[in-house]
């Protein structure tokens, strides 16, 4: 099987960089990954979407992920006016960028009653001011798919921003990563425990 994610954000916040980190750290643990990007225009601000699959096989296909089995948004502004959720397959994955939660965002109605534990918000770009002092949100959303999903492990993450990275960039990106991972693990936990309850 293939996962498919795909990324929205806006020009500048790493968009196109986060879906090349996720296919490196597929890729180091064994597996098969393709990134790459689709720009509108390409000056920072503007809509940008970026693609990444992982599979145990060879992929052959080269389109834009249209059917995505995760799908991340790093800016809210896109919420209400890029259909960021079109096409996610049932039982598919929504990690937003964002300390407010799903209800205050007007997520639910966004998404057509997708199972609760699947949709996470994160402060991401919280995260990276306190750890990176930059408003760069992307490596830190790849900390919280791998907690959201298990799609990659947390170590591998790290390998990739490492040979990305050098110093204080890739210690302040790998600690914001790492909270971000821990913040959704113990969201998706509690969630799971109150629907067991």
């Amino acid at each position: 099987m293939v996962f498919q994610v795909r990324i929205h954000g806006r020009g500048g916040q790493g968009v196109v960089t986060a879906a090349e980190l996720l296919s490196v750290a597929a890729f180091a643990e064994g597996r098969h990954a393709q990134a790459f990007p689709s720009f509108g225009s390409e000056r920072t601000g503007a809509p940008v979407v970026a693609f990444c699959r992982i599979s145990a096989t060879e992929i052959r296909v080269r389109e834009p992920v249209m059917n995505p089995n995760a799908v991340i948004v790093q800016d809210t502004t896109l919420l209400h006016h890029v259909d960021v959720f079109s096409g996610l397959v049932d039982g598919g994955y929504v990690l937003v960028n964002s300390a407010h939660s799903l209800e205050s965002l007007g997520i639910g109605d966004l998404t057509g009653g997708m199972t609760a534990s699947r949709i996470v918000t994160v402060p991401a770009t919280d995260l990276a001011l306190e750890h990176l002092g930059r408003p760069v949100p992307n490596i830190v959303l790849l900390g919280g798919l791998a907690a959201l999903t298990g799609i990659v492990s947390l170590p591998s993450v790290v390998d990739a921003v490492r040979q990305k990275f050098h110093g204080s960039v890739a210690d302040g990106n790998i600690a914001a990563a790492t909270a971000a991972f821990e913040l959704v693990q113990s969201q998706v936990e509690e969630r799971v425990d109150a629907q067991a309850g």
